[in-house]
């Protein structure tokens, strides 16, 4: 019996007061999982019922230990659904209950609090964990107590909802883990012997699970301790509490009606009744006389009272799902929780002879496609799961990590909305032990270098007890296997081609590192993934590389890794853009041309700028959606309208309700299932905002050619009131274009919210891109040349060659300088590689004096004949040439006459 006369306050623990909130699939939502995700959620889930009984496998990729007594195991799970194979990651942190060096213990809120929603990965910070999961189900639209019961440090924090069939983890003082339903009794005890039943202790409002009741507090009494954190007790409750203060188990303070002001001392509590609850009170409780309340946890295994301070920690949860090492019946309906669909999931469960807990959470996101219940089921069979309960899941799920030799915690894998869900509570991960020697080091910093980079590197190092200790880098020496480059204490510049090792040194403790600094021979393409620029003084374009190399690798590089050559106009490369400093006063068409190790690739720029309208919002050629999120406290929506003021024209309006929510919110205007294609190589994106003056954020989201998602801010603050035209640059945005424009969107952070207006609609309206003109090619001419002969025409017009086409093992080979110009081409020469670049319109061509490989657009390619020179001529395979271009190549035997067009 947990028995609370003098005081009911929290007991202190070495668990800092931190809190995490978690996301629940949860029970009583009428939308559990379509309402967490992004959209609607539909396209998220999938129903079981086309799951085929195929033999799934749980395949281990990669183990890493956390701390001593922990390590953290990601394996993928293959199954069959449909006939067709599927596969989804499952991330598992094994606890050794046998090392007395770790423990786990219960988080929840905000500094350790109630009612006040947290992520995982703050929760895991501020309380000091390593690791962490998340938690319980609770219900989204009130201050999101778990429904469960929770235990922290031996000290009961929340009592359990009456709902059936809920299952909770525990573990006791003495390392035993356990999962069990539990149950709550308590009484008040009036100073003249009269009593009432406590119904629960920190609860948020819920519908219990009885027959005619819909309110938890009505005719109900709860008690609320120095734990809860809600700002009210609690909200949407449908009721009036009477409320009473008692302090070390005197009466101080009785209020009828409302809530009393201000938050519950540590050293007392507020006894909270209404109705029948109510009525006792006013009879039998009075200013100054001794109050008694005790209440305790009862096992519904053992239908015994369970003394809280025999637990270390409890955390509520949902279904049972694995007993006595076998998938059990499901100990209540999974609906609420859309079990029998694929979402992403989190579970709780241990070992027969309970020395391993595992702590296990599944993903849905990217290609990974989650898990139905009762894969999980099987999941948890495979590992060695003696007894398993499930927890929150979908947008809730979330796993954190402190990796190995580092002190920064973080996501060990993405959860499956955008952002990281609120929840309630979780269970953490947390290490005991002393600080120990230096036992290993790991080496970090890019393991991919280019000619002429520097790159710096450091080591992260861990101790006895592979917690993170720190090495003194004065004590640490670098050195490289092969002479690729050189070392200035943790700095390393390539300067040649090739692989090697670099070993960090500390005493005793050394780490190795590969690293390879790659050559051209080993490009297979490199692309800039920009169409064109503005061939006018200061404009500027983004020039994001990608580079494929042969052996199927692709690295996105920067321009700072090129020797850039300007072709038609002065120009300059900084911080991931070209700018046009001058321009030449004839050329209408320029080329920046980025050459690494000899590899080019290149980028036109032309005279003249197009604007075109990307979306004006007056004929409806898709759906546009809202989305909102935290799904659970934000509110928004999405509508073409054509009333606003000065407006001539339809447009999209987009409203928001941020008021009930804290953190980071939004709301979105989505744009179809792909969003609206944004081609070209455009410099601005212009868009007429209607503003509310609410000082609020207007982002766009655009996703580019490489899968890159990119946050354009289209107003840092609304700070005017109606229409205005705003640009937007996205010329040095670093976006590989044709990107997709997929959501705009309205949002608020907390930081000066009380500055910002908490609801509102803003308006949008002629979506224009500003672009660079087509590339247009040059002028085709018609040019006959004989083989042996200098005499040539163009067009009709004689023209004498410096050297004669010719013959030479079945190819035909023409004067380079000579075809190249006769088509309207520019011709650079390398003297130092005898590289030849010929640019041409939109193409560029790459050939080297001797070789057979040649590279055309940035892509390489063996031909069967090559270049060569002849009394300091250069003579190129023609058709090679020529067709590459898009000309059309024509030979008469009999009158040995060349002719291209």
């Amino acid at each position: 019996m947990s028995k609370r006369s003098d005081s009911i306050g929290r007991q202190k623990s070495r668990v800092s007061r931190r809190v995490v909130i978690i996301a629940v699939s949860g029970v009583l939502l009428a939308q559990p999982i379509a309402g967490l995700l992004p959209g609607n959620g539909a396209s998220f889930i999938v129903s079981q019922a086309e799951a085929a009984n195929a033999a799934p496998v749980l395949k281990l990729k990669q183990s890493q230990i956390i701390t001593a007594g922990a390590k953290r195991m990601d394996y993928v799970w293959h199954t069959t659904r449909s006939n067709k194979a599927v596969k989804t990651d499952v991330h598992v942190i094994e606890v050794d209950l046998t090392n007395p060096h770790v423990t786990l213990n219960a988080m929840s809120g905000r500094n350790n609090s109630v009612g006040q929603r947290n992520n995982i990965l703050n929760m895991t910070k501020e309380s000091g964990a390593v690791a962490g999961i998340n938690g319980d189900v609770f219900v989204m639209a009130n201050e999101g107590a778990p429904l469960g019961a929770q235990v922290t440090s031996g000290s009961l924090m929340v009592s359990p909802s009456k709902l059936n069939g809920m299952y909770a983890f525990a573990m006791t003082t003495d390392r035993k883990p356990m999962i069990d339903a539990f149950t709550f009794s308590g009484t008040v005890t009036a100073e003249n012997g009269q009593t009432f039943a406590i119904e629960g202790l920190n609860q948020s409002t819920y519908t219990p699970e009885i027959a005619g009741v819909t309110y938890s507090h009505v005719d109900n009494l709860f008690i609320y301790t120095s734990a809860w954190g809600g700002a009210e007790r609690p909200r949407n409750s449908a009721t009036k509490p009477t409320e009473v203060l008692v302090r070390n188990g005197i009466v101080e303070q009785i209020s009828e009606n409302e809530q009393i002001a201000g938050a519950v001392p540590a050293d007392g509590y507020i006894l909270r009744g209404h109705g029948k609850a109510a009525a006792f009170i006013k009879a039998n409780i009075q200013v100054g006389q001794a109050v008694t309340s005790d209440y305790t946890l009862v096992s519904q295994t053992t239908k015994q009272p369970v003394d809280t301070s025999t637990l270390q920690m409890l955390v509520g949860g949902h279904t049972l799902l694995v007993d006595n090492g076998a998938a059990s019946s499901f100990s209540r309906d999974i609906q609420g929780v859309s079990g029998s669909s694929f979402t992403s999931r989190t579970g709780i469960g241990y070992s027969k002879d309970g020395t391993k807990v595992y702590m296990i959470t599944s993903e849905r996101s990217g290609s990974n496609t989650g898990l139905s219940l009762r894969e999980l089921q099987q999941i948890m069979v495979q590992l060695g799961v003696h007894k398993g309960v499930n927890m929150d899941g979908g947008g809730s799920t979330t796993m954190t990590e402190r990796p190995l030799g580092t002190t920064n915690l973080q996501l060990a894998h993405p959860t499956q909305e955008s952002s990281q869900r609120s929840v309630s509570n979780g269970i953490g991960v947390f290490t005991t032990a002393p600080q120990g020697t230096v036992r290993g080091m790991s080496v970090y910093g890019s393991n991919i270098m280019l000619l002429g980079q520097t790159a710096k590197y450091a080591v992260s190092a861990y101790d006895t007890y592979y917690n993170p200790i720190t090495v003194d880098p004065t004590t640490l020496t670098w050195t490289s296997s092969a002479a690729v480059g050189k070392f200035e204490q943790n700095a390393f510049t390539a300067s040649k081609i090739g692989k090697t090792t670099f070993t960090a040194k500390s005493g005793n403790v050394e780490a190795k590192y590969e690293v390879e600094v790659i050559g051209q021979d080993q490009i297979a393409s490199m692309k800039i993934n920009t169409s064109a620029g503005m061939l006018s003084p200061g404009s500027s374009v983004s020039v994001p590389i990608t580079v494929k190399l042969k052996n199927g690798k692709t690295y996105n590089l920067t321009g700072d890794s090129l020797k850039w050559e300007f072709v038609g106009f002065e120009g300059t490369y900084q911080n991931g853009a070209i700018t046009v400093n001058s321009v030449d006063g004839k050329s209408t068409t320029g080329y920046a041309v980025g050459s690494y190790d000899g590899y080019g690739a290149m980028i036109p720029f032309v005279k003249g700028e197009e604007a075109v309208v990307v979306e004006d919002f007056e004929v409806s050629r898709y759906g546009i959606t809202s989305q909102v999120t935290p799904a659970d406290t934000t509110k928004g929506g999405v509508k073409l309208i054509s009333d606003l003021p000065d407006q001539t024209s339809r447009g999209l309006q987009i409203s928001y309700d941020f008021s009930a929510g804290t953190g980071t919110r939004a709301s979105y205007a989505v744009f179809g299932t792909n969003g609206v294609t944004l081609a070209g190589s455009p410099t601005s994106m212009t868009m007429d905002v209607f503003s509310d003056n609410s000082k609020n954020w207007v982002r766009a989201e655009v996703v580019d050619a490489s899968g890159k998602t990119h946050l354009l801010d289209v107003a840092k603050e609304l700070n005017w009131d109606g229409w205005k035209n705003v640009k937007i640059d996205v010329g040095s945005a670093g976006i590989a274009f044709p990107a997709k424009l997929k959501r705009i969107y309205v949002v608020t952070i907390d930081q000066n919210s009380d500055k910002k207006a908490p609801s509102g609609a803003i308006a949008i309206d002629n979506i224009v891109l500003r672009t660079a003109a087509t590339v247009k090619e040059p002028a085709r001419s018609s040019i006959v040349m004989n083989i042996g002969n200098t005499n040539a025409s163009v067009n009709g017009k004689g023209i004498k060659l410096e050297a004669a086409p010719l013959i030479q093992q079945g190819s035909t080979y023409v004067p380079l300088r000579f075809v190249s110009e006769a088509m309207g081409a520019e011709v650079l020469y390398d003297d130092k590689t005898r590289k030849v670049t010929v640019l041409r319109g939109s193409q560029m061509i790459e050939m080297t004096i001797g070789k057979k490989d040649y590279m055309l657009n940035g892509v390489r390619y063996t031909s069967d004949v090559a270049p060569f020179t002849r009394n300091g001529r250069t003579l190129i395979p023609v058709r090679l040439f020529s067709e590459k271009l898009g000309f059309k190549v024509g030979y008469d035997e009999k009158a040995k006459k060349v002719t291209i067009e």
